[in-house]
């Protein structure tokens, strides 16, 4: 049994150094020969032209994950210390499920939802703003808003079972503590177990962005995909994993690798994020 676990151990560790050999040995040329600082400081995006800026991906991906992030983690983790500590057994044997039933919902249909009834509801938005606002608001429901929503809502599953194990991992004497010594039970969850779970709840954070960021098909459907410098929360943008998406399926020489260049710096963003993780924790210990 040990040798199987330490092949197990040795093939997940042999697929992520193939993923890295390949994309950095496609995409590195392809940069080098756009030119690093043009490749990731360019603001334009035009393969016909030989122009290849991806500035404009980086701050939509940016962007779309920050803002999911402000509407996800907060609704995410009340939602987790509710099922932790305060839910009636009876309610969390219909919650639980349902978290469980959102992590397992394809992301097209996230998608479809976010076309059906996001889309017009912001689209509506817009148009109230145009009606009030002195200067003209353009848009059509598919903007960074929009995408942003669908992501937090997407996000929820993971950081609610994520944070949800960690405030259940702290021990009880750290609440009973609390509560003997005067506390109400809500000032005892937020000041004695949440900081004892910070290190559990922060990796629900970590994995939720990696979801984020990583996110395509639903983006795709709702982001408005408009290779241009984000103009405003209300305007469309396209995200990194949707630049690749869109034109791989016909990309050739250059145009490839520039797309092959873009997943490098991609998995790069996500390689400093769990670095992050990793030395915040490395702090706490």
């Amino acid at each position: 049994m040990e040798v199987i676990f330490l092949l197990c151990a040795c093939m997940s560790i042999l697929a992520v150094a193939l993923i890295c050999f390949f994309l950095f040995t496609r995409g590195i040329p392809g940069m080098a020969e756009i030119g690093v600082f043009k490749f990731l400081g360019g603001q334009e995006w035009k393969p016909g032209n030989d122009i290849y800026g991806i500035l404009p991906m980086i701050l939509g991906s940016i962007y779309v994950t920050g803002l999911s992030l402000v509407i996800g983690v907060p609704i995410g983790l009340l939602t987790a210390i509710f099922m932790a500590r305060f839910c009636p057994k009876t309610l969390y044997k219909i919650l639980k499920p349902a978290v469980d039933l959102l992590a397992g919902i394809p992301s097209v249909v996230y998608g479809f939802f976010g076309m059906v009834v996001i889309v017009p509801i912001i689209r509506s938005f817009t148009y109230f703003l145009d009606s009030i606002s002195a200067r003209e608001i353009r848009g059509n429901g598919v903007s960074l808003l929009t995408a942003s929503i669908l992501l937090g809502i997407m996000i929820l599953p993971t950081i609610i079972n994520v944070s949800e194990s960690a405030i259940r991992a702290v021990p009880e004497s750290y609440y009973e503590g609390s509560i003997g010594l005067g506390a109400d039970p809500v000032r005892s969850v937020f000041k004695a177990v949440l900081p004892a779970a910070k290190s559990g709840i922060l990796a629900a954070i970590i994995l939720g962005v990696g979801r984020a960021i990583g996110e395509t098909m639903a983006v795709i459907m709702v982001a408005g995909n408009s290779p241009s410098m984000p103009q405003g929360i209300l305007q469309g943008v396209r995200t990194l994993t949707a630049n690749i998406v869109i034109e791989m399926g016909y990309a050739q020489d250059l145009h490839r690798e520039a797309l092959i260049a873009t997943g490098v710096v991609l998995f790069v963003f996500i390689l400093i994020i769990n670095l992050c993780f990793s030395v915040l924790k490395r702090r706490e210990k």
